[in-house]
């Protein structure tokens, strides 16, 4: 469900999931944040996917640091759930009992649309597959940032190679489907999204996103 500008959050704490193509700002935009909240004295619980977990750490590595024979579709996908299931249950859902905000660097809507639209697995399968993971845990807010491949393209050949991970090897129209598949999920899901330009500047992204979760400007 898009949201407009002027959304805020009725709930505090709150799970918000960051979303978007690689290259798109989340990391930036999610310690900003997350900075933003403990400073209004918010208790906040900051994670990722794949590897919010020990567990999820070591499948984070053959998810993206895999070096042998490819992997199938079908594979990836099942190693996503097992680290999504782990870091629900260790991570998200504790901390959210606790009165604590929980930011993520993606979920589910990620897993739509990589694994989905980018390497054509069934919407049916990827849905039982999320289902099984998240037992019905799903954000208060999903900010997904919007950018075009060809400037991601332009931001991830500036960085440190070995900071890259294996789906930024892939080529263009695999981002593109992507970023089709994030509008998609933004129009679709019973979730609020928070749809913002990633070609703003960090500080006004960060400003945006502060608003939604009902913090000051200052």
């Amino acid at each position: 469900m898009l949201v407009s500008s002027q959304f805020t959050l009725s709930k505090s704490p709150a799970f918000i999931a960051f979303e978007g193509i690689n290259g798109c700002g989340k990391t930036t935009l999610h310690k900003r944040l997350s900075a933003k909240l403990v400073a209004s004295g918010h208790s906040v619980c900051d994670t990722r996917e794949p590897g919010g977990t020990p567990l999820g750490i070591e499948i984070r590595k053959l998810l993206l640091e895999w070096s042998g024979e490819k992997k199938s579709s079908r594979a990836e996908l099942l190693l996503f759930a097992a680290d999504r299931a782990e870091h629900v249950d260790k991570v998200i859902r504790p901390n959210l009992s606790r009165g604590t905000w929980v930011l993520t660097d993606r979920f589910i809507y990620s897993t739509i649309t990589f694994q989905g639209h980018g390497r054509g697995i069934d919407r049916q399968l990827l849905d039982q597959a999320n289902a099984l993971a998240i037992q019905g845990t799903v954000p208060d807010l999903v900010i997904l940032l919007d950018l075009a491949p060809e400037e991601a393209f332009k931001r991830i050949a500036s960085r440190n190679s070995s900071s890259r991970d294996s789906f930024e090897e892939e080529e263009l129209a695999f981002h593109t489907r992507i970023r089709d598949g994030f509008l998609e999920c933004a129009k679709e899901s019973p979730v609020p999204f928070l749809v913002l330009d990633a070609t703003q500047t960090p500080e006004e992204l960060c400003a945006e996103a502060a608003r939604a979760c009902g913090l000051s400007r200052g």
